[in-house]
């Protein structure tokens, strides 16, 4: 009797094991869904900052003003903030994005140009341990006029360049070269994957990063780097380099 009693308690604690892994698993596969915080006034154009917490990989998924966190592998990504000035229109005219911090890569999957209004982002994260990633995008709506430059304290944890001027703000003059540079050479479509200050010594003036373009039915990926004078702000050089 206590040896049935005890084999049932077992197969009751393996079920039990089982039954909460697979709830994590179909969490995980789901995803964590969160509404954005709307801190701006609407408008054509706008921005989404986007925080979250990642051990091993996982890909954020923002329609409109929601978002999914869903986790590829390691352990459960979690959010850490979601504001954006307005909801992300179906149709935007125009679209760029930018990975700020983290210690893996962040990189745009799908555009919401050619995805229904929906972005997708994954976030690596090769090493052991969590991390914490943000970056930010923004667009252009149908009826919206120039690019809106970024809050005075943004992007987080990249303050002013080495002559003072807003990283953010430099960050977002290379992209306009890079961009215009490629719209020069007929691609159409651009998304930064990733923007970044090059950390190398001697290169305290520089930014980089990688970006797509897409000519036709073609898209094609680029490096890129842009030599800042940071107490103008003007950019005096631009390399774009085919991968």
């Amino acid at each position: 009797m206590t040896s049935e009693v005890g084999g049932k308690g077992v197969k009751q604690a393996l079920m039990s094991g089982a039954l909460l892994v697979l709830l994590i698993q179909t969490a995980n596969a789901g995803g964590v869904t969160r509404r954005a915080e709307i801190v701006g006034g609407g408008g054509w154009n706008g921005r989404c900052t986007i925080e979250a917490i990642v051990d091993g990989a996982a890909e954020i998924e923002i329609n409109g003003d929601m978002g999914s966190l869903r986790t590829l592998s390691g352990q459960p990504a979690v959010w850490r903030r979601f504001h954006c000035t307005a909801p992300m229109p179906r149709s935007p005219m125009d679209f760029r994005f930018t990975g700020i911090n983290g210690r893996g890569n962040v990189q745009l999957l799908r555009d919401p140009r050619n995805n229904a209004g929906t972005a997708v982002i994954r976030l690596n994260d090769p090493q052991g341990g969590r991390e914490r990633y943000s970056f930010e995008f923004q667009w252009r709506g149908a009826g919206g006029g120039g690019w809106q430059p970024g809050p005075p304290n943004f992007p987080p944890g990249r303050g002013p360049g080495p002559g003072g001027f807003p990283m953010a703000r430099a960050i977002q003059i290379c992209q306009d070269s890079v961009t215009s540079r490629l719209n020069r050479d007929g691609y159409r479509y651009v998304a930064f994957e990733r923007t970044i200050p090059d950390n190398s010594p001697g290169r305290n003036d520089w930014v980089i990063g990688m970006v797509s373009g897409r000519r036709g039915f073609e898209t094609t990926r680029f490096s890129f780097s842009c030599s800042v004078d940071f107490s103008s702000g003007r950019v005096r050089s631009v390399d774009v380099v085919r991968r």
